[in-house]
C-alpha cells in the first residue's frame, strides 16, 4: 500500500489519484486519507476532487461520507472559475436541490458555498444577514 502512495505522491494533476479510487473502491477504505489528502494536494482546478466526490456519492454514500466532505471542501477551494462545482449540486444534493435550496442553504456549509458561487444574486437575496 506504501508503493500505491509513493507512486501518487507523482500524481501531476489528480488524474492517477483518481482513476485509482475508482479502480479500486471496492478495497481503498484503509488508504482514503492518504488518497483525498493527495488529491487536495495535487488538484490544482478541483476537477478531480469534484469527480471523486460524484463518484464515490453514486457509487455508495454511506460507505464514503465521511470523505464526501474533504472532497468537496477541496474542490470549492481550487475550482476558481466554476468548471466543476456546478455538478456536485445535482450529483451530492439531488436532482430537485433547487425545490430545498433555501433549507439545503442554511443546513450545509458546502451546499452554501457552492450555491453562492453558481447563483450569486439569488445566494444573496434570500438568506438573511448573507450567511
Amino acid at each position: 500500500m506504501n508503493q500505491i502512495l509513493k507512486q501518487l505522491e507523482n500524481d501531476p494533476d489528480g488524474m492517477m489519484t483518481y482513476e485509482y479510487i475508482a479502480n479500486n473502491f471496492e478495497i481503498c477504505d484503509e488508504l482514503m486519507p492518504e488518497l483525498v489528502e493527495n488529491l487536495v494536494r495535487v488538484d490544482h482546478t478541483g476537477q478531480f476532487l469534484a469527480s471523486s466526490a460524484r463518484y464515490l456519492a453514486a457509487v455508495d454514500r454511506d460507505k464514503f461520507s465521511p470523505w464526501l466532505s474533504p472532497l468537496i471542501e477541496g474542490a470549492i477551494s481550487k475550482d476558481r472559475e466554476r468548471r466543476y462545482i456546478g455538478s456536485l449540486l445535482e450529483a451530492i444534493w439531488g436532482a430537485d436541490y433547487r425545490d430545498h435550496a433555501e433549507e439545503l442553504r442554511a443546513s450545509d456549509d458546502n451546499f452554501r458555498r457552492i450555491y453562492k458561487r453558481i447563483y450569486p444574486g439569488e445566494a444573496a437575496s434570500s438568506l438573511p444577514h448573507n450567511i
